[in-house]
Protein backbone atom coordinates (compact mmCIF):
# COMPACT_ATOMS: atom_id res chain seq x y z
CA UNK A 1 0.00 0.00 0.00
CA UNK A 2 1.23 3.35 -0.85
CA UNK A 3 0.01 6.26 0.56
CA UNK A 4 0.02 10.10 -0.67
CA UNK A 5 0.63 13.08 1.24
CA UNK A 6 0.42 17.26 1.06
CA UNK A 7 3.06 18.88 1.69
CA UNK A 8 3.36 21.91 4.19
CA UNK A 9 4.00 25.56 3.42
CA UNK A 10 6.10 25.40 6.51
CA UNK A 11 9.86 23.64 6.81
CA UNK A 12 12.37 23.38 9.54
CA UNK A 13 15.96 24.99 8.83
CA UNK A 14 18.82 22.63 8.53
CA UNK A 15 20.21 19.61 6.80
CA UNK A 16 23.18 17.74 6.55
CA UNK A 17 23.26 16.19 2.75
CA UNK A 18 23.78 18.63 -0.18
CA UNK A 19 21.28 18.64 -2.34
CA UNK A 20 21.53 16.43 -5.86
CA UNK A 21 18.60 16.85 -7.92
CA UNK A 22 18.97 13.57 -10.03
CA UNK A 23 18.47 11.71 -6.79
CA UNK A 24 14.59 12.37 -6.65
CA UNK A 25 12.03 10.41 -7.08
CA UNK A 26 11.27 9.97 -11.02
CA UNK A 27 14.81 11.13 -12.40
CA UNK A 28 12.23 11.61 -15.78
CA UNK A 29 10.98 14.91 -14.06
CA UNK A 30 14.94 15.91 -13.68
CA UNK A 31 13.95 18.62 -16.68
CA UNK A 32 10.90 19.90 -15.50
CA UNK A 33 12.60 20.51 -12.39
CA UNK A 34 15.16 22.18 -13.46
CA UNK A 35 12.95 24.18 -15.44
CA UNK A 36 11.19 25.62 -12.27
CA UNK A 37 14.19 25.72 -9.96
CA UNK A 38 15.51 28.47 -12.75
CA UNK A 39 12.50 30.43 -12.43
CA UNK A 40 12.35 29.84 -8.53
CA UNK A 41 15.98 31.38 -8.80
CA UNK A 42 15.30 34.05 -10.89
CA UNK A 43 12.92 35.27 -8.74
CA UNK A 44 15.15 35.23 -5.63
CA UNK A 45 17.59 36.73 -7.36
CA UNK A 46 15.12 39.69 -8.93
CA UNK A 47 14.21 40.47 -5.17
CA UNK A 48 10.90 41.92 -5.92
CA UNK A 49 9.29 42.37 -2.95
CA UNK A 50 5.80 42.15 -3.98
CA UNK A 51 6.79 39.31 -6.40
CA UNK A 52 8.23 37.50 -3.63
CA UNK A 53 5.62 38.09 -0.81
CA UNK A 54 3.16 36.75 -3.85
CA UNK A 55 5.40 33.56 -4.51
CA UNK A 56 6.03 33.15 -0.54
CA UNK A 57 2.44 33.53 0.76
CA UNK A 58 4.47 36.39 3.32
CA UNK A 59 3.72 39.65 3.87
CA UNK A 60 6.54 40.74 6.75
CA UNK A 61 9.97 41.76 4.78
CA UNK A 62 12.10 40.05 7.19
CA UNK A 63 10.27 36.99 6.72
CA UNK A 64 10.56 37.53 3.23
CA UNK A 65 14.41 38.16 3.42
CA UNK A 66 14.87 34.97 5.32
CA UNK A 67 13.40 33.15 2.37
CA UNK A 68 15.28 34.97 -0.54
CA UNK A 69 18.45 32.85 -1.02
CA UNK A 70 19.80 30.38 -3.45
CA UNK A 71 18.55 27.01 -2.21
CA UNK A 72 20.06 24.27 -4.70
CA UNK A 73 23.23 25.26 -2.38
CA UNK A 74 21.13 24.99 1.26
CA UNK A 75 22.06 21.23 2.98
CA UNK A 76 19.37 18.92 2.89
CA UNK A 77 17.11 16.52 4.94
CA UNK A 78 14.54 13.94 4.40
CA UNK A 79 11.14 15.50 2.52
CA UNK A 80 9.32 13.70 5.70
CA UNK A 81 11.30 15.51 7.99
CA UNK A 82 11.56 18.93 6.65
CA UNK A 83 8.05 19.37 6.34
CA UNK A 84 6.47 20.78 10.13
CA UNK A 85 2.85 21.59 9.12
CA UNK A 86 0.14 20.33 11.58
CA UNK A 87 -0.03 16.75 9.67
CA UNK A 88 3.67 15.94 10.34
CA UNK A 89 3.42 17.60 13.95
CA UNK A 90 0.85 15.13 14.88
CA UNK A 91 2.76 12.36 12.74
CA UNK A 92 5.96 13.12 14.99
CA UNK A 93 7.94 10.98 12.71
CA UNK A 94 10.85 11.63 14.94
CA UNK A 95 9.76 9.83 17.80
CA UNK A 96 8.94 7.07 16.05
CA UNK A 97 10.50 3.79 15.70
CA UNK A 98 12.88 2.57 13.51
CA UNK A 99 10.62 0.10 11.90
CA UNK A 100 8.19 2.82 11.34
CA UNK A 101 10.36 5.29 9.90
CA UNK A 102 11.26 2.73 7.02
CA UNK A 103 7.86 1.93 6.86
CA UNK A 104 6.98 5.64 5.66
CA UNK A 105 10.15 6.26 4.03
CA UNK A 106 9.16 3.42 1.73
CA UNK A 107 5.85 3.89 1.36
CA UNK A 108 4.36 7.46 1.45
CA UNK A 109 4.80 9.67 -1.29
CA UNK A 110 4.52 13.55 -1.24
CA UNK A 111 3.53 15.96 -3.56
CA UNK A 112 5.46 19.26 -3.70
CA UNK A 113 4.49 22.31 -5.26
CA UNK A 114 8.40 22.88 -6.28
CA UNK A 115 9.73 19.25 -6.49
CA UNK A 116 6.63 17.16 -7.70
CA UNK A 117 6.18 13.73 -6.89
CA UNK A 118 8.58 12.31 -3.93
CA UNK A 119 9.64 9.88 -1.55
CA UNK A 120 9.09 10.58 2.46
CA UNK A 121 13.57 10.10 2.22
CA UNK A 122 13.78 12.28 -0.21
CA UNK A 123 16.72 14.91 0.66
CA UNK A 124 15.37 18.69 -0.56
CA UNK A 125 16.31 21.68 0.55
CA UNK A 126 14.20 24.57 2.71
CA UNK A 127 13.00 26.25 0.34
CA UNK A 128 9.28 28.81 0.31
CA UNK A 129 5.98 28.05 -2.35
CA UNK A 130 2.43 29.34 -1.31
CA UNK A 131 0.24 26.40 -2.33
CA UNK A 132 -1.70 26.74 -5.81
CA UNK A 133 1.05 30.16 -6.85
CA UNK A 134 2.62 29.97 -10.42
CA UNK A 135 6.26 30.60 -10.23
CA UNK A 136 6.19 33.43 -12.57
CA UNK A 137 4.14 32.54 -15.56
CA UNK A 138 4.80 28.44 -14.79
CA UNK A 139 2.06 26.41 -13.26
CA UNK A 140 3.67 23.80 -11.16
CA UNK A 141 0.59 21.27 -10.94
CA UNK A 142 -0.09 21.76 -14.60
CA UNK A 143 3.53 20.34 -15.45
CA UNK A 144 3.63 17.58 -13.28
CA UNK A 145 -0.24 16.45 -14.16
CA UNK A 146 1.28 15.96 -17.59
CA UNK A 147 3.36 13.98 -16.08
CA UNK A 148 1.15 11.71 -14.00
CA UNK A 149 1.94 8.62 -16.01
CA UNK A 150 4.44 7.98 -13.81
CA UNK A 151 2.98 7.85 -11.24
CA UNK A 152 0.31 5.66 -12.63
CA UNK A 153 3.06 3.03 -13.25
CA UNK A 154 4.99 3.57 -9.65
CA UNK A 155 0.96 2.31 -8.29
CA UNK A 156 -0.11 0.26 -10.56
CA UNK A 157 -0.14 -2.90 -8.01
CA UNK A 158 -0.32 -0.82 -5.17
CA UNK A 159 -3.56 -0.29 -2.87
CA UNK A 160 -3.49 4.00 -2.47
CA UNK A 161 -4.57 5.43 0.83
CA UNK A 162 -5.05 9.04 -0.64
CA UNK A 163 -4.82 11.74 3.00
CA UNK A 164 -3.85 14.61 1.02
CA UNK A 165 -5.65 17.72 0.10
CA UNK A 166 -8.42 18.18 -2.51
CA UNK A 167 -6.07 20.89 -4.15
CA UNK A 168 -3.09 18.04 -5.23
CA UNK A 169 -5.70 16.48 -7.14
CA UNK A 170 -4.17 18.99 -9.71
CA UNK A 171 -0.84 17.19 -9.45
CA UNK A 172 -2.23 13.92 -9.45
CA UNK A 173 -5.50 12.14 -9.26
CA UNK A 174 -5.60 8.34 -9.69
CA UNK A 175 -7.65 6.93 -12.25
CA UNK A 176 -7.19 2.74 -10.47
CA UNK A 177 -9.45 2.19 -7.16
CA UNK A 178 -7.83 4.46 -4.41
CA UNK A 179 -9.55 5.18 -0.78
CA UNK A 180 -9.81 9.12 1.01
CA UNK A 181 -10.54 9.84 4.40
CA UNK A 182 -13.08 12.05 6.24
CA UNK A 183 -13.66 13.23 9.78
CA UNK A 184 -16.85 13.94 11.20
CA UNK A 185 -16.94 15.89 14.65
CA UNK A 186 -20.26 16.44 16.36
CA UNK A 187 -22.09 16.19 12.90
CA UNK A 188 -20.12 18.47 11.39
CA UNK A 189 -17.18 18.04 8.66
CA UNK A 190 -13.92 19.40 10.37
CA UNK A 191 -10.96 20.96 8.17
CA UNK A 192 -8.27 22.43 9.65
CA UNK A 193 -8.21 19.48 12.09
CA UNK A 194 -8.12 16.95 9.54
CA UNK A 195 -4.99 18.03 8.81
CA UNK A 196 -4.52 16.61 12.88
CA UNK A 197 -5.93 13.36 11.94
CA UNK A 198 -4.66 12.40 8.73
CA UNK A 199 -1.19 12.85 10.92
CA UNK A 200 -2.38 10.59 13.82
CA UNK A 201 -3.97 7.87 11.10
CA UNK A 202 -0.75 8.08 9.11
CA UNK A 203 1.46 7.09 12.35
CA UNK A 204 -0.83 4.27 13.26
CA UNK A 205 -0.35 2.91 10.17
CA UNK A 206 3.10 3.18 10.25
CA UNK A 207 3.30 1.56 14.04
CA UNK A 208 1.33 -1.27 12.47
CA UNK A 209 3.33 -1.79 9.22
CA UNK A 210 -0.32 -1.99 7.31
CA UNK A 211 0.14 -3.73 3.93
CA UNK A 212 -3.25 -3.33 1.95
CA UNK A 213 -6.36 -1.26 2.80
CA UNK A 214 -8.09 -4.73 4.16
CA UNK A 215 -5.31 -4.32 7.20
CA UNK A 216 -5.64 -0.87 6.90
CA UNK A 217 -10.09 -1.41 7.51
CA UNK A 218 -9.05 -3.56 10.52
CA UNK A 219 -7.24 -0.86 12.19
CA UNK A 220 -8.08 0.59 15.52
CA UNK A 221 -7.32 4.70 15.63
CA UNK A 222 -8.10 5.82 19.32
CA UNK A 223 -10.89 8.04 19.00
CA UNK A 224 -11.53 7.57 15.50
CA UNK A 225 -14.70 5.23 14.68
CA UNK A 226 -15.94 4.30 10.93
CA UNK A 227 -19.32 6.09 10.58
CA UNK A 228 -19.56 4.89 7.01
CA UNK A 229 -18.01 4.29 3.38
CA UNK A 230 -19.17 5.16 0.11
CA UNK A 231 -17.87 4.80 -3.22
CA UNK A 232 -18.68 6.84 -6.43
CA UNK A 233 -16.34 5.59 -9.37
CA UNK A 234 -12.87 4.31 -8.15
CA UNK A 235 -12.95 6.47 -5.57
CA UNK A 236 -14.19 4.90 -1.86
CA UNK A 237 -14.23 7.75 0.78
CA UNK A 238 -14.59 6.23 4.60
CA UNK A 239 -16.04 8.73 7.03
CA UNK A 240 -14.77 8.51 10.59
CA UNK A 241 -16.74 9.98 13.59
CA UNK A 242 -14.43 11.88 15.99
CA UNK A 243 -15.39 10.51 19.33
CA UNK A 244 -14.14 12.58 22.28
Amino acid sequence: MKILLAPSESKIQGGSDNFTLNNLLFSELTPIRKKLLHQYINILQKNNFSELSKMFGLKKESDINYHNRDIIHELTMKAIERYTGVAFDYLNYSELSQDAQTYIDKNVILSSNLFGFLRADDKIPEYRLKQGVAIGEIKPEKLYKEQSQLMETYLKDEDILDLRAEFYNKFYKPTKNYTTLKFIKNGKVVSHWAKAYRGIVLREVAKAKVENLKEFMNLSIENLSIDKIQTKKNKTEIVYTIDN
